[in-house]
């Protein structure tokens, strides 16, 4: 499967003991060109807990460029993390251009 920035994937999240996990969307932020490398891809979780967080941005099913989110949701953009492509389990959308810029804006005045 080609992973692509701005794309939507379901991966396993694993549970704070690490026995067991639960499948959660998570927004890939890296550029294409780490994407092309074999290991890994850089993600935000999402979540559909909508709460005031000044370190996120809520999703709405018309950010989308392709594919469906079923729920409103929040990128967390503070809590960044690498994953192994290979535990990708499907993609389910892409986010447009306009929310992916905000997205990025925020992540960079983070760091």
């Amino acid at each position: 499967m080609r992973l692509m920035q701005r794309d939507i994937v379901l991966l396993p999240f694993p549970f704070s003991d690490m026995e067991g996990s639960k499948v959660r969307p998570a927004l890939i932020i890296s550029n294409d060109n780490f994407n092309e490398s074999p290991a890994d891809c850089i993600m935000l979780p999402l979540t559909s807990v909508i709460k005031p967080d000044a370190c996120s941005i809520i999703l709405s099913p018309e950010d989308l460029a392709a594919g469906d989110l079923l729920k409103k949701s929040r990128v967390k953009v503070d809590k960044a993390f690498s994953v192994e492509k290979g535990l990708v389990l499907m993609k389910i959308g892409s986010l447009g251009n306009a929310k992916f810029s905000e997205i990025k804006g925020l992540f960079f005045s983070l760091f």
